[in-house]
């Protein structure tokens, strides 16, 4: 059989994987999208519009929990279903996910389908198989743990029937783990303000999933060679990643419970304990996940642009998580601080950081900055809202973390045509382009001639 051709008359294995995962997620919103416009897919029979089903496909694949019509209501169990699916499927990574699948069906996983799948997880070659099968596992033992505590409670603690329970337990173990914060009320999570068994689970999973697979799986291996009396020098990214987090969720918590103390709109009215409850589930949602227990247009715009800060930064790399990532986060911050101590080459934990690191997390961070500016600019050129709240709607989106102060609902068709490519540019983008810069690097057999422009 002649091999299927590409575009210019190349043949699909001669493709980019970088370009190929982003042709992936888009079939998904195209499938998502095809399946959400049915009429089966509301709870009234009727065709819900191809923008409503294509917003609410691409959300659901770029893991970004942004409803644009309200999803207590308005979704039957057949559209729940498939937001559900390409929830865990947009953040699981669809090249992921395809490869896996070939693995387990046929036991074969060809070169191609493997660099498809390490331009997603951001791993050797070599250990393509292994992770993948390491991957699926640590999704399935995460969501199944977090769906059993979730029906537990919402059975026992809230009254619901087991056959409701178990259905908001594993729907909400999904979009947690997967950091979409997709949820089935109308007021998301603000119904389990003050309740540990809901809140804490869903936290603790959308972290784990923010912090990236390779941080996991060195994590896991860490503590098997450490059974077994093997030491293990620890990787420079799982530092960062987890020194970063830490940092900033302890940041986001304090900023939080600091500015909303008395604000009598949110947790003004809680108790000490339910306080700090909030501004914990508040700081570690804000930065991946769209869940909300709080009235998020009620917060002090203090805590709206430190929520900001938080979403753009996001997770860790090769994760579910969005936002620039906190790598790229911590790499530009090492060189800050080695310029402004005057050191010729920027290092951390007795590392040097190669170059290369450098221009891509620049690159990217700036390259994020612009996309959000642009699309700020565009929004408020077609809406009369705050500044202030359109910046968050954008940052939110281009993070893929969802939180909304409730004005997505409002825009006009076209101001959501905007959320729509900025919510696939945030899921893919990062990706597609720190993959594309690793894989273009070339080797200058000549240097230029050197000039230094003034700076500052």
């Amino acid at each position: 059989m002649a091999p299927l051709l590409a575009p210019m008359g190349r043949t699909i294995s001669d493709i980019h994987p970088a370009r190929v995962v982003a042709t992936a997620f888009a079939a998904a919103v195209v499938i998502g999208t095809t399946l959400l416009a049915l009429p089966l897919a509301t709870a009234d029979g009727t065709s819900p519009g191809l923008l409503t089903a294509l917003f609410t496909a691409t959300a659901a694949v770029c893991v970004t929990g942004l409803p644009v019509v309200d999803p207590g209501t308005y979704w039957s169990g057949f559209g729940e279903g498939v937001t559900l699916l390409l929830v865990q499927a947009g953040g699981f990574g669809i090249m992921t996910l395809a490869s896996l699948l070939a693995l387990l069906v046929a036991g074969k996983l060809r070169l191609r389908m493997a660099l498809h799948a390490q331009a997603e997880t951001k791993i050797g070659i070599g250990d393509v198989r292994g992770v993948l099968l390491r991957v699926g596992l640590i999704t399935l033992v995460v969501e199944s743990v977090t769906a059993t505590i979730l029906t537990l409670r919402f059975a026992l603690g809230h009254g619901e029937p087991f056959g409701r329970a178990l259905y908001h337990g594993v729907f909400h173990a999904v979009t947690a783990f997967n950091n979409s914060g997709h949820g089935l009320r109308s007021d998301n999570m603000t119904a389990y303000a003050g309740d540990p068994w809901v809140l804490v689970p869903v936290a603790v999973a959308v972290i784990l999933g923010g912090l990236g697979f390779p941080v996991i799986i060195e994590l896991l291996h860490h503590r098997a060679r450490r059974r077994t009396g093997r030491s293990r020098v620890w990787s420079l990214h799982l530092k960062l990643t987890l020194i970063v987090s830490g940092a900033l969720l302890l940041a986001g918590f304090l900023l939080t419970l600091g500015l909303e103390w008395s604000n009598e709109s949110t947790f003004g009215p809680m108790g000490t304990v339910d306080k700090v409850l909030g501004a914990f589930f508040h700081s570690a949602v804000s930065r991946t996940a769209g869940f909300n227990a709080t009235d998020i247009a009620a917060m002090e715009p203090a805590t709206l642009l430190g929520t900001n800060v938080l979403m753009f930064i996001g997770g860790g790399s090769a994760g579910t998580a969005g936002g620039i990532k906190v790598t790229t986060f911590a790499v530009l911050g090492v060189a800050i601080l080695a310029e402004v101590r005057g050191e010729p080459t920027s290092g951390v934990f007795r590392r040097k950081l190669a170059p290369h690191v450098l221009r891509q997390a620049l690159t990217v961070a700036l390259l994020g900055v612009g996309v959000v500016i642009a699309a700020t600019i565009a929004l408020l050129a077609m809406v009369d809202a705050r500044t202030d709240l359109v910046l968050f709607e954008t940052v939110s989106v281009f993070s893929t973390v969802g939180m909304t102060t409730g004005l997505t609902q409002e825009l006009p068709g076209p101001a959501q045509l905007i959320i729509i490519v900025l919510m696939f540019i945030g899921r893919v983008g990062p990706i597609t382009l720190v993959s594309a810069l690793a894989l273009r690097e070339r080797t200058r057999r000549y240097q230029l001639a050197e000039e230094r422009p003034i700076i500052g």
